[in-house]
């Protein structure tokens, strides 16, 4: 019995070492997947980064690395990030690379979300205060102390009002962050109040970051081993050999990234209803009409991903109405004035964020005025011009024209001078006053009905 025993040991001891070798080199054989994460925090960045996170879970991936350079982003989208991460199985590495880069702002709070947070040198993070969203607030500037006591001052309220709950908003959220993960909660908040940023050493010194890592092997190679804790538990990584992957943006997050860009989803709208108008205007094009509309469904769901202000949204909608009606209206220009100062008026409202990244610039607003002006003055000339020209048809242009007397009618005992003559290329019945004979050449004096005064051409 007892060599029996002893085999049984034996065998256990055996297989516990096979699986925990083989355990090992599955998880060493786990690639690390890569996410770069550039430019400014937007839709397109949450569905790519969301995308890639499930992407890794179902690949197997031992760790996610999120290389970023951001200046910054959409509230809305980065909290859609920090959600994905705060739920995913698989652990994710934060890393601002490459020289250079940084993770201000939405930046900073994606990276306190991460597992492992990195920089690489010469980098920073930080200026994470938030903007304006959502009610139009603004910081007083120096005309504001000139403005009368009464009504002002209840704006001025409201907005610092909305200041306050958004900066105790956001420092809420980062210190959240900070406590679980660990790190320097008082910096974080100070980020978000101050708007202060550190450098990489600094960072690491004040253990905002975790490491310093100059490229992402040596990232990989400072990682190994460390346990981190995850929403399926605690996973210890071994990535000094893992095999990297990095999975670049589909085209659907490069259309995804076009079509929220505001400056394009406005020239979009702004072209789809001139293309509309010149279908309207010619009937029977067809592509006009097709490629303005779809231009306009293209810019409404761009724009229906962007902080909108809704009040800038009519004014455009508002001063291309007016644009159109010009177009068919004759008010001379009125309407299409009225309509332009509305569009300039809807495109500097449209966009509810000062956010870096996700505005309309003033230079293309004010070049889509230009261009709308030059057409508005086009059609409003061509008006007049065919206000002032003559008249091209009825019966009152015949008068004065001359003709060819084809053939007199004595038939006729009530007008024994009626006859035919070709005027204006058309066959007339005429009365004759004076002597004439087929084939002369003859004038027109007056018309009554359908019978012209004809006179001899010579006279």
């Amino acid at each position: 019995m007892r060599p029996s025993l002893r085999m049984r040991r034996w065998i256990g001891w055996l297989a516990a070492v096979i699986a925990a070798v083989w355990t090992s080199l599955a998880v060493a054989a786990a690639p690390v997947v890569v996410l770069p994460v550039t430019g400014a925090i937007g839709p397109a960045s949450a569905a790519y980064v969301i995308r890639g996170l499930q992407q890794a879970r179902d690949q197997g991936a031992q760790l996610v690395v999120l290389q970023m350079d951001t200046p910054g982003g959409l509230d809305a989208s980065m909290r859609q990030i920090i959600q994905a991460i705060l739920a995913s199985p698989v652990p994710v590495a934060g890393y601002v690379a490459p020289g250079g880069a940084r993770a201000a702002s939405a930046g900073t709070y994606i990276l306190y979300a991460c597992h492992v947070a990195a920089m690489a040198p010469a980098t920073n993070l930080g200026a994470a205060s938030p903007v304006a969203i959502g009610m139009g607030g603004h910081a007083p500037g120096p005309g504001d102390s000139a403005k009368p006591a009464s009504a002002p001052i209840v704006s001025s309220s409201n907005e610092d009002t909305l200041a306050r709950k958004q900066m105790h908003d956001a420092a809420a959220y980062i210190r959240g962050l900070a406590q679980l993960r660990g790190r320097n909660a008082e910096w974080a908040e100070r980020a978000v109040r101050e708007a202060v940023s550190l450098d990489a050493p600094e960072a690491a010194s004040q253990h905002v970051i975790d490491l310093v890592a100059a490229n992402l092997p040596d990232l990989l190679k400072q990682v190994d081993g460390r346990a981190v804790r995850t929403s399926a538990g605690v996973v210890t990584l071994h990535t000094a050999e893992a095999t990297i992957v990095t999975l670049e943006p589909d085209w659907r997050n490069h259309f995804l990234g076009v079509i929220t860009d505001p400056s394009l989803a406005l020239l979009l709208l702004t072209v789809g209803v001139y293309a509309l108008i010149f279908e309207f205007s010619t009937p029977g094009m067809v592509v006009p009409g097709i490629l303005g509309a779809v231009c306009i469904v293209v810019a409404l769901y761009g724009l229906q991903m962007l902080p909108i202000n809704y009040a800038g949204l009519a004014l455009i909608a508002l001063g291309l109405g007016c644009m159109v009606a010009e177009a068919f209206l004759p008010t001379f220009g009125a309407l299409g004035v009225g309509g332009i100062v509305a569009f300039v008026l809807g495109a500097v409202m449209l966009i509810d964020t000062q956010t870096p990244g996700f505005g309309v610039p003033l230079p293309l607003i004010v070049s889509m005025a230009f261009v709308s002006l030059a057409v508005i003055l086009l059609l409003s000339s061509m008006a007049l011009r065919a206000r002032r020209r003559p008249n091209v048809a009825g019966g009152d242009i015949l008068i004065g024209m001359t003709g060819e007397l084809l053939e007199l009618d004595p038939t006729d005992p009530n007008d024994p001078a009626a006859g035919w003559a070709q005027v204006h290329g058309e066959r007339w019945r005429v009365h004759c006053d004076g002597p004439l004979a087929r084939g002369d050449r003859v004038r027109v004096t007056a018309r009554h009905g359908l019978t012209l005064n004809v006179v001899p051409a010579s006279f």
